[in-house]
């Protein structure tokens, strides 16, 4: 499953730079990972201050 950016997500947007596939886009402020893109590989979720990105359920 994709990960998925959690209403906890405070708009820092290090997750973006981050993510190797480029799956993680800015929207309204806060970040949008794009799950036909995300491979699952957990670096959006290593890097969040808050653990926003969380493994879709």
């Amino acid at each position: 499953m994709a990960y998925k950016i959690s209403d906890e997500c405070v708009g820092c947007l290090a997750c973006v730079d981050e993510c190797p596939v480029s799956a993680i886009s800015e929207n309204e402020g806060k970040a949008c990972i794009d799950p036909e893109v995300c491979i699952e590989c957990g670096a959006c979720a290593g890097v969040c201050p808050v653990e926003a990105p969380q493994p879709e359920v």
